[in-house]
């Protein structure tokens, strides 16, 4: 079993601008870099074999703020958002109610939230082999969470996408 703490990424310039950055790869604001110092000390006391995060600076800039050097930091485009191909940038108030259309349908150049699951299932699937018995963290995106809920706890993909979600400080999965 490998215990994964599961922690979104901090608040962006797009997320502030109300736009959905899907593979935008945004930096992170001045709250944004503030809520990361705040991730590092609400964990001090943990240890983590190995934090994961999108490839996305808005997912590694919260883990090294975080945690700087403390565990090895690992990039993985897998557990990027979903690709919202034309969408990218567009208001959230325009993207988010086209979400339920693109579960199994690409958004238009870009991916649906099946085919953002199916690269969160081959992260696992890696992650169960190389990680057994070690707790580890994963830094992402709502996609990124979809998937987790998806794979370890038996969610439909639509049931993920449409439930509403708020922030929390971490979500425990054991796989």
């Amino acid at each position: 079993m490998v215990t994964i703490i599961f922690e979104s990424h901090s608040t962006t310039f797009d997320n502030e601008n109300h736009l959905s950055s899907g593979h935008n790869d945004v930096g992170l604001s001045p709250l944004g870099m503030q809520q990361a110092r705040e991730l590092g000390e609400r964990r001090k006391a943990e240890h983590f074999d190995a934090i994961f995060c999108s490839d996305l600076q808005r997912a590694y800039k919260t883990a090294e703020i975080a945690f700087k050097n403390r565990f090895p930091i690992i990039k993985d485009k897998r557990l990027r958002e979903c690709d919202y191909g034309d969408l990218t940038r567009h208001p959230s108030s325009e993207v988010d109610p086209l979400k339920v259309e693109h579960i199994n349908k690409p958004f238009p150049n870009g991916e649906s939230y099946e085919q953002a699951a199916r690269r969160m299932k081959e992260f696992l699937e890696e992650l169960k082999r190389d990680c057994e018995g070690k707790k580890v963290m994963v830094i992402g995106h709502r996609a990124t969470q979809y998937g987790l809920e998806h794979w370890i706890k038996g969610v439909p993909i639509k049931d993920a996408v449409t439930a509403s979600w708020k922030w929390q400080p971490g979500w425990v999965y054991s796989y």
